[in-house]
């Protein structure tokens, strides 16, 4: 997208708000805010659960051997379910009502826990801790999926996915960790259990306290969010009939539907296949850690500082993310972000030095975090509803499954190569498995992204190196969509001819959305405006202007975000040329309005109808002589910025200029907007006598200007 200079990244526009007010946005919507209140708790259950489980199995046997694979034991048990049952997990978050499943979740993790203290014994601590894993893998995929549809706008996915990473892998964290220092502590100063099992009924009371803290989720999910069982809400009428149809399969043909649905969607396929490469590249650095900062020969602190710089990196990922999204596309970013860790850790790999370890691993946490954000964001945002808890599932089985098998063979690889010291610019640097293990990680994560990057990117019209340019700006452009203007007078049907350009666009590579389809129209917004009975010109300007700026904020500007082609009807141009012409309003006044309304956002291509109306002016009513004043505004507006405008003569049946119209966009989509253009003809699809007040809202010569135009 080309934009009003500037209006780039790093303003104040309102496409481009900070991260601050984005966040605002989103916790304003209550459903998301006490969601994400649930998340916390959870979480800060999750692990409060792995410490508690592992003090509790140290304190029920005396065994040391046994003792020192408590943590193991626990952490295996806990992750083993993930494997296992997460298909079933995307399975009932597509099938069944999530809230449901999710409440289902939570009271069977409070059960098994509760039995866990109540048992008190080994075999069924790790038994029953089996089952709070089970009852987690149907969990997770139901809320994941449920995000999107409590949210007002599908952009606003990777703000939410920013927010549960923070509250997941941070807040509850801290919270978890001091909470069960303060539990296990409390009896030192207080003396609640004067008895010689005083440790053993703390760590009793740790686990039921974590079982409470599900309970509490349960209630919570069941009373104050019913919104959880919302279904396409931000769906396609076509994605509502493709819903109906797939409740009525059975769960085996579900999952085949699942499988055949990665088979057949390059973005899926691509984005799984680039996680794969991501996670085994993790799994080697997670698993070669310890030995690899033993060859720096820089200390014990080496790997404490190691893991530093990689939870930085991933945290920096994460923050940063979604403003590089800004600049390149998330289709693009995944891959791209999966090359850059993969390079990274190449330098990684082959390091002679601690400080050049703890900048590259610091950039392999940036690549890795920003990775992981855009893949949760592109299942979130792009992904059906209707198959959208699948692919979450899938998506964490995966993750669990490589970094799993990844961490317990990478020791073993490691082991068996010998060790062997040289010398690099007079340092002694100790070659030992971690080295060709990590350059083993950094080829596969390489082959994934070049592949999910191939496999996901449909914007062939935008050559990769000008994203990167584009990205390195400090006044970037918009490049990821295409927003066409179908402008003209009253007398002229827009309308009917940005429904034909549409259709006939639908045949190039891109998404092509209508921005006056029925599908976009916000009922509220428009009974507001037509309830009103606004007369003054000013008002009517004003009200016009704020349905713009909705229909920009919901649905344009997220489209283009996305890559999508917009056409929208009477953007800019013809509502300017109307107010200024026929109401007498100062023009500059008006084009300060509409920037402030559209956030500066201007179409890439307007397509300006000219006809001129029938008969001379001073033959005709006040009506006429309205329209010849736009019409000659609209040509002076085409006249002034020639290369963004083309000028198609609008005499003549709806089907001869339907025609005109494709012949000049031909001649447009050249060179690097050759992708836009239909590779083959097709015919128009939309009936040209359709009566369109079934439809689209369309606008005549007796009816009211401007305010009815716009609410669409």
């Amino acid at each position: 997208m080309r934009s009003v200079p500037g209006t780039g990244p790093g303003t104040s526009s309102g496409a481009e708000a900070s991260t601050i007010n984005r966040v605002r946005r989103v916790l304003a919507i209550k459903p998301f805010r006490r969601l994400w209140g649930v998340t916390y708790l959870c979480s800060v259950a999750d692990w409060l659960n792995i410490l508690a489980l592992t003090g509790l199995a140290t304190k029920l046997t005396d065994n040391y051997f046994a003792q020192n694979f408590a943590f193991v034991g626990v952490v295996l048990t806990g992750l083993a379910p993930g494997l296992l049952f997460a298909p079933v997990g995307g399975l009932l978050a597509d099938r069944f009502d999530r809230r449901k499943v999710m409440v289902v979740a939570d009271l069977l993790r409070c059960g098994f826990l509760l039995s866990i203290a109540i048992v008190s014994a080994p075999w069924w601590l790790l038994v029953g801790n089996f089952l709070v894993g089970s009852a987690a893998s149907m969990w997770i995929p139901s809320k994941e999926a449920a995000v999107p549809n409590l949210l007002r706008r599908p952009d606003q996915v990777e703000t939410a996915n920013q927010l549960g990473m923070v509250m997941t892998y941070g807040l509850a964290v801290v919270t978890a960790a001091g909470a069960n220092a303060i539990l296990t502590g409390v009896n030192t100063t207080f003396h609640f259990f004067p008895n010689d099992d005083a440790s053993l009924s703390i760590a009793k009371l740790v686990v039921v306290i974590t079982g409470l803290l599900y309970l509490a989720s349960a209630i919570l999910i069941a009373t104050r969010i019913p919104e959880l069982s919302l279904r396409n809400v931000h769906a396609l009428p076509e994605q509502k009939v493709k819903q109906a149809v797939e409740e009525k399969l059975g769960v085996g043909a579900m999952i085949a539907d699942g499988f055949r649905f990665i088979r057949s969607t390059p973005l899926v396929r691509g984005l799984l296949v680039g996680a794969f490469g991501a996670f085994a590249a993790g799994g080697a650095v997670i698993g070669s850690a310890k030995p690899y900062s033993s060859s720096l020969l820089a200390g014990d602190s080496a790997f404490s500082l190691l893991v530093l710089a990689v939870f930085v990196g991933l945290a920096t990922g994460m923050v940063f993310a979604p403003k590089l999204a800004r600049r390149l596309p998330h289709d693009r970013l995944f891959g791209l972000s999966i090359v850059a860790a993969a390079v990274s850790l190449l330098v990684v790999a082959l390091s002679p030095h601690l400080s050049i370890s703890l900048v590259a691993v610091f950039f392999v946490g940036i690549w890795a975090g920003t990775a992981f954000l855009t893949g949760v964001t592109i299942i979130g945002s792009r992904v059906e509803d209707a198959i959208r808890g699948r692919i979450n599932a899938i998506y964490q089985l995966m993750m669990k499954l490589v970094l799993f098998g990844t961490t317990v063979t990478v020791p073993l690889i490691v082991g068996a190569v010998q060790r062997h010291t040289i010398t690099v610019w007079g340092n002694p640097l100790t070659i030992d498995g971690t080295r060709p293990v990590m350059l083993g990680g950094a080829a596969i994560a390489l082959v994934a992204g070049l592949f999910a990057y191939r496999q996901m990117d449909d914007k062939r019209t935008e050559p990769i190196l000008s994203d990167l340019r584009n990205a390195l700006r400090r006044s970037p452009r918009r490049v990821n969509g295409f927003l066409i203007a179908v402008e003209g007078t009253t007398a002229i049907n827009t309308a009917i001819q940005a429904v034909n350009l549409a259709d006939w666009l639908r045949g190039g590579t891109r998404p092509v959305v209508v921005a006056a389809d029925p599908a976009l129209d916000d009922q509220r917004l428009t009974a507001l405006v037509s309830g009103a009975s606004l007369t003054g010109a000013r008002a009517q300007a004003l009200a016009a202007a704020a349905v713009r700026a909705d229909i920009v904020e919901r649905h344009v500007q997220p489209a283009l975000d996305a890559g999508s082609i917009v056409v929208m009807e009477r953007f800019v141009d013809s509502p300017l040329a109307h107010l200024s012409a026929v109401a007498g309003l100062d023009s500059d006044e008006l084009e300060g309005l509409a920037d402030w309304a559209t956030g500066r956002l201007r179409p890439d291509l307007t397509v300006l109808l000219d006809a001129a109306p029938n008969g001379a002016p001073r033959d005709r009513s006040a009506a006429m002589n309205d329209q010849w004043r736009v019409q000659h505004l609209l040509t002076e507006m085409a006249e002034a910025d020639p290369d963004r405008y083309v000028v198609v003569d609008a005499d003549g049946t709806d089907a001869e200029v339907a025609e005109r119209i494709r012949t000049a966009l031909r001649a447009v989509f050249v060179g690097r907007l050759a992708g836009l253009a239909p590779s083959t003809e097709k015919p128009v699809t939309l009936p040209l006598d359709v009566d369109l007040d079934e439809t689209l809202p369309v606008e005549t010569a007796g009816a009211p200007e401007e305010p009815r135009v716009e609410a669409k």
